[in-house]
């Protein structure tokens, strides 16, 4: 089984617009726009031999704020622009009351047995409280990218707070010499 990365995608690899306070995704794929260094920092991981897996919440789709078809060419940009093994959706809103919306874990328990990763050796870097809690519910290492949004915290500790995909990345590469190799545990 091997170690993954898992991701969320508005806030982390995609720039977020923020309003008031709150992050809002883009509404296409021409208005999305890569954060600086997320290339060069998934290329690092993938190197290491993580295998890089988006899992995001896109509730604008149950909303009828944009369509699935705006969706997939975003996802398709992000798959032909990244090193991504894929990206998990839930599409749904709260009141759907689904089993993939974070942050319940089922968008990271359903890539990792489609994937045959070890959620025991797995990282997520997310930068909303949902994201945490998702990761720890999974069973794999938190990392909470603070983005400073104004919404309510993580009601678990993450295992790291960072300000940066990349510091992220560096966080981990430096706890993991070996370990995606060596099948051990993180901690």
């Amino acid at each position: 089984m091997r170690a993954a990365v898992f991701l969320d995608r508005d806030g982390v690899l995609v720039r977020a617009r923020v309003v008031n306070g709150k992050p809002f995704p883009p509404a296409s794929a021409q208005e999305m726009e890569i954060e600086p260094g997320a290339r060069e920092a998934l290329y690092r991981l993938a190197e290491r031999g993580f295998v890089l897996v988006v899992v995001t919440n896109q509730p604008d789709v149950a909303r009828g704020e944009i369509s699935a078809d705006a969706l997939k060419d975003m996802h398709h940009r992000l798959m032909d622009e990244l090193p991504l093994e894929g990206i998990w959706t839930c599409p749904h809103d709260d009141a759907d009351a689904c089993a993939c919306r974070k942050p319940k874990p089922g968008l990271i328990l359903e890539a990792a047995h489609a994937l045959g990763i070890d959620l025991a050796r797995s990282f997520m870097i997310g930068d909303r409280w949902r994201d945490v809690e998702a990761a720890h519910a999974a069973g794999c290492t938190a990392i909470w990218l603070d983005r400073g949004y104004d919404e309510r915290s993580p009601s678990v500790e993450p295992a790291a707070r960072v300000r940066s995909l990349e510091e992220a990345v560096d966080w981990i590469l430096n706890r993991t010499v070996t370990r995606a190799e060596s099948h051990e545990k993180p901690f």
